[in-house]
């Protein structure tokens, strides 16, 4: 199929890297390097109470209600509070190795190496991601495909996140596309599609799970192969 899209837009996080599998990774080797077991903690309710509480407070910083070091400083603290282990010296030390581990994992969603390959040469691809800036690139590099992409913008270097227009305006600058040549493909609702909407470009939301909403959004996949029906 032919498209009119000259640039393509990806969310990093849950839409080509695999966030769950690269972040349980992670956390199994933390678990046992700080020897959770022995305080009585079970690794399966630390991933659980992990995945809630991590979510729930990056869903509150893509809202603008917390800021990013609330995530760095209090998210283990709260973590291992909500399994009984209140110790806030051993929550930073595994919030300082969990940035810098887990971003080392090199695991992908399914079928994303593939469409890279198809769409490489074909459009321009950027990197919009809401994520710390300096672990982005060790993400990119660990699963191999930095070389994908011609830039890598972070919601910390331009000063705005995704939804804001600013940060879209920011990837664009200089690129001459016109609006409808450019398509935003990712997982977040709140984040990708509406920042799209607000940048008044085309998106394509990565619903793996088909779950329902009431976004308006110009595609909708639950595969990135599918990609190759659009582009």
């Amino acid at each position: 199929m032919t498209s009119s899209y000259k640039c393509v837009i990806f969310d990093l996080d849950h839409t080509l890297w695999d966030y769950d599998t690269n972040c349980a990774e992670a956390l199994h080797e933390l678990y046992h390097k700080h020897e959770l077991r022995e305080k009585g903690v079970e690794f399966q309710n630390f991933l659980e109470v992990f995945v809630d509480m991590n979510t729930r407070m990056w869903d509150q910083f893509d809202l603008g209600l917390i800021q990013r070091d609330v995530i760095r400083y209090q998210r283990f603290h709260r973590i291992l509070t909500a399994v009984g282990v209140d110790d806030y010296r051993l929550s930073l030390e595994m919030s300082s190795d969990y940035v810098s581990l887990s971003p080392t994992k090199k695991n992908l969603l399914p079928n994303a190496k593939e469409i890279l390959d198809y769409l490489k040469g074909k459009y321009k691809m950027i990197i919009i991601t809401n994520g710390f800036e300096e672990i982005q690139s060790v993400k990119l590099s660990s699963s191999g495909i930095s070389n994908y992409f011609e830039t890598v913008i972070t919601s910390e270097k331009v000063g705005f996140k995704k939804p804001a227009r600013e940060i879209f305006d920011y990837a664009l600058r200089g690129r001459f596309h016109e609006n409808h040549e450019v398509l935003m493909i990712g997982d977040n609702l709140n984040t990708d599609i509406k920042g799209a909407n607000n940048a008044g470009i085309h998106s394509a939301y990565f619903n793996p799970l088909r779950k329902p909403h009431n976004h308006t959004t110009t595609y909708e996949i639950a595969d990135l192969i599918e990609l190759k029906s659009i582009l």
